[in-house]
C-alpha cells in the first residue's frame, strides 16, 4: 500500500491553509547596457582572440573552443575588459561571438559586432519568467507545517548556458526561508516556447524562491489575524539550531535571524510606523510596509555537490599572488570584477594579510592568457571563493616569508612573527627585516635556505565545504494613490548580514543597486510578448526602467554572523539587494490595498493595474463615478 508523502499529511492537519497564483513577471536582465564583442585573428599563429563582455573568461574559452569551434583551448584566448555590470547576463556564451569569429577568420581581419538596443532585447537572455500555485499549511499554534509549490518556468525558444539549473535547484532549495518548515514539496516544469530563452538574472532563483515565500508568510499571517512580523518571529529558526538541515537539501551554517529582524524594526521604529498608517487610513491615504526576511545560497561550491545536482562545471577557485623583487604585489584571480569593486576589496585585504599599502597590490583578472583557471564570477562567488582563495594563497606566502627571514636573522622559523609590517624574532623586535628585505632576497637568493626555492610567489586552489548563507531584513514603506493607483516608494530599510564587512562603502553601493533593479521588477519592468511572439516591450519607450525619482535614501546596516567554512568568515553581498527588494515592495503594496479586500496582485504594480484593482472592489455605480 503507498504512502502519502510527509507534506500530503501536513497538508491534510493543518489549521489553516492559503493559497496563491503568482506570477513572476519576465524581465530583460541587461536592457540598461549595449553589449558589443570583438574578435582578432592573429594570422601568423592561426590563434583567436575573442574580446567580450563576460562574466567568466575561462568557461568562455572552454565552450567556445572545445565545444564549438574544436580547436585547442590555447588557441583561444579571451579578454574581458571593464564590463559595465554583469547581473548574470554576461554569463553565457551567445551565438555572436561564434559569428565575429568566423567572420574574422572568413576575412583575414578583425571583426567588431555592437547590437542595437532593440537587437538586444530579444537577443540578451531574459529573466524569471515564472507562473506558480503555491500553498501553505500551518497548525493551531501558528506555525508553518507544509509548503507545497507547483511552477512553470518557461525556459524560451532554446536552453542556455544556466537556465536549467535557475528554476531548479537555485529556486526550490531556497523554498525553506528562514523558517523551520518542516515538509516542503517542489515541482517545476520548465516548458520551451517561442520567446527569447531565459537564464540566470542578478540573484538567480532565489529573488523567485523569496517572493513567493514572502507573499505566503504575509497572506497567511492576515487570514490568523496576526501581525506578519509577529507570525515570522514565531517561525524562524533559533540561533541554536546550527547547522540547520533543512528539507530541501540545504544545510545552513549559521544564522541569527531573529537578531537581525529585531535590528531592522529598531531602526525602522515599526511600530510607529503601524501607528502612523491607521492615522492615514482614517484621512484616506493608504500607507503600506512590507516586511521580509530572506537567506540565500551563495558562493557556487563546493564541486562535488554541484556536480551531484547536475551542473557540468568545478565550483572551485584559483588564485596566484606574486611578489615583484621590490614588495610589490601582482595578485591574479579566476574571478572576474565587472562593477563589484573587487580592485580595492580584494587589494585591501592582501595588503592587511602582508601589511604592507594597499597601492603596492594591484589585481589581475580578466585575461585567460595572464591569469590561472577559473570559473568567474556569479552567484555572490567572488569573496566566499575567489578571495579566500587569494588569503590562502597570502598566507602560503607569509609563511615561506617567515623562512627566509628566519635565514637572514639566524633564528628558527617558529620563532620569527609578523607584526607591524616586519618579520622579527619574538621578543626581539629591533631583530626585524622588512618585506621589501624579504622580497629582494627571495628573488636574488644570495643569502637564501638551502631548502627553498627562490621566488616568492604562491598559488592555490580552493573549493569550498559548503555554500555560505547571507540573510537579513529588508523592510518597505509604501504609499498608494488610490484615485491614480501610482505607487510611491517612501521608505526603504535593509539590515543584511554577510559576514565581516571588507569595505562598507562598496558593499552598500551593491545593496543599493540591487534594491533598484528590485523595485524596477515590482513595480515597473515587464517583458511583454503578444500571441505569436513578437515583443512589445522592446525598447525604452515601452519597458520602463526605475529612475531616481523612484527611489528613495536607503537606510542601511548590519548584522555579523562569520560564516564557519572559509579564512575570513565571509559571505556574499551583491545579490542580496534584488533577492529581498521586489517581496518587500510586493507585500508593502499589497498591505497598503488591504482596505480595499485586495489580497494578491501579480507584478508589476503599475499604475493602471493598482488603478484596476481598487475600481473592481468598489459598488458599479461607485466605479463609473
Amino acid at each position: 500500500m503507498a504512502t502519502r508523502p510527509p507534506w500530503t499529511a501536513a497538508f491534510a492537519s493543518a489549521h489553516k491553509t492559503v493559497k496563491l497564483n503568482l506570477r513572476n513577471n519576465r524581465l530583460v536582465p541587461n536592457a540598461m547596457e549595449p553589449r558589443a564583442s570583438l574578435a582578432q585573428y592573429l594570422k601568423a599563429s592561426d590563434e583567436y582572440t575573442l574580446w567580450t563582455t563576460s562574466q567568466n573568461p575561462h568557461i568562455h574559452r572552454l565552450l567556445i573552443a572545445a565545444f564549438i569551434m574544436g580547436i585547442p583551448e590555447h588557441k583561444l584566448r579571451v579578454i574581458a575588459p571593464d564590463v559595465g555590470g554583469g547581473f548574470g547576463s554576461k554569463i553565457y556564451q551567445y551565438p555572436e561571438e561564434i559569428i565575429v569569429l568566423y567572420a574574422a577568420k572568413k576575412l583575414n581581419r578583425p571583426v567588431k559586432w555592437t547590437a542595437r538596443r532593440s537587437e538586444s532585447f530579444v537577443t540578451d537572455s531574459h529573466g524569471r519568467d515564472h507562473e506558480t500555485v503555491a500553498e501553505m499549511a500551518v497548525d493551531q499554534s501558528g506555525k508553518i507545517t507544509a509548503v507545497r509549490v507547483d511552477t512553470i518556468a518557461n525556459m524560451g525558444a532554446y536552453l542556455t548556458t544556466f537556465a536549467p539549473a535557475v528554476p531548479t535547484y537555485l529556486y526550490g532549495c531556497l523554498l525553506a526561508g528562514t523558517y523551520t518548515t518542516p515538509h516542503i514539496y517542489c515541482h517545476v516544469t520548465a516548458p520551451f516556447t517561442h520567446t527569447t530563452p531565459v537564464d540566470a538574472y542578478r540573484g538567480a532563483g532565489r529573488p523567485e524562491a523569496t517572493y513567493l515565500l514572502e507573499r505566503l508568510v504575509d497572506v497567511m499571517a492576515h487570514e490568523l489575524g496576526m501581525d506578519p512580523v509577529e507570525f515570522r518571529r514565531k517561525n524562524l529558526i533559533p540561533p541554536d539550531a546550527f547547522p540547520y538541515q533543512t528539507p530541501v537539501a540545504l544545510q545552513y551554517d549559521s544564522g541569527n535571524y531573529e537578531a537581525n529582524l529585531d535590528k531592522a524594526l529598531e531602526l525602522v521604529n515599526y511600530k510607529a510606523l503601524r501607528q502612523q498608517q491607521e492615522e492615514w487610513r482614517k484621512q484616506g491615504r493608504y500607507m503600506g510596509i512590507g516586511v521580509i526576511t530572506f537567506i540565500e545560497a551563495c558562493g557556487l561550491a563546493p564541486s562535488a555537490l554541484v556536480g551531484s545536482l547536475g551542473a557540468q562545471a568545478g565550483q572551485w577557485e584559483s588564485a596566484l599572488v606574486r611578489v615583484m623583487p621590490t614588495g610589490k604585489v601582482e595578485v591574479f584571480t579566476g574571478t572576474h570584477s565587472h562593477g563589484q569593486g573587487h580592485e580595492t576589496a580584494f587589494a585591501q585585504v592582501v595588503a592587511d594579510e602582508l601589511q604592507i599599502p594597499v597601492e603596492d597590490v594591484v589585481l589581475v583578472h580578466g585575461d585567460t592568457g595572464r591569469m590561472p583557471y577559473g570559473w568567474g564570477s556569479y552567484g555572490s562567488r567572488s569573496a566566499p571563493t575567489g578571495l579566500s582563495a587569494i588569503v590562502l594563497a597570502t598566507r602560503k606566502i607569509i609563511d615561506k616569508a617567515k623562512k627566509i627571514a628566519a635565514h637572514l636573522l639566524e633564528a628558527s622559523p617558529d620563532d620569527i612573527v609578523h607584526e607591524d609590517g616586519k618579520f622579527m624574532v619574538k621578543g626581539v623586535p629591533d631583530k626585524a627585516k622588512t618585506f621589501f628585505d624579504i622580497a629582494l632576497m627571495a628573488h636574488l637568493a644570495h643569502n637564501y635556505p638551502a631548502d627553498l626555492e627562490p621566488g616568492l610567489e604562491a598559488t592555490h586552489f580552493y573549493d569550498p565545504k559548503n555554500f555560505v548563507f547571507p540573510f537579513g531584513t529588508h523592510i518597505a514603506v509604501v504609499e498608494v494613490d488610490p484615485d491614480t493607483g501610482k505607487v510611491k516608494l517612501l521608505r526603504y530599510l535593509s539590515v543584511d548580514d554577510c559576514g565581516p564587512v571588507i569595505n562598507p562603502l562598496i558593499a552598500d553601493g551593491q545593496v543599493h543597486g540591487g534594491v533598484a533593479q528590485g523595485l524596477g521588477q515590482a513595480l515597473l519592468e515587464e517583458a511583454v510578448y503578444d500571441k505569436e511572439g513578437q515583443i512589445l516591450s522592446g525598447n525604452f519607450l515601452e519597458y520602463t526602467l526605475p529612475r531616481a525619482d523612484d527611489m528613495v535614501q536607503i537606510e542601511h546596516d548590519h548584522t555579523v554572523t562569520p560564516c564557519p567554512h572559509n579564512p575570513l568568515g565571509i559571505k556574499g553581498i551583491g545579490e542580496a539587494g534584488t533577492i529581498a527588494s521586489t517581496a518587500a515592495v510586493a507585500n508593502a503594496v499589497m498591505d497598503a490595498l488591504r482596505p480595499f479586500g485586495i489580497v494578491h496582485l501579480d507584478m508589476p504594480y503599475t499604475p493602471e493595474k493598482v488603478w484596476r484593482a481598487i475600481q473592481a472592489t468598489k459598488p458599479l455605480s461607485q466605479a463609473a463615478d
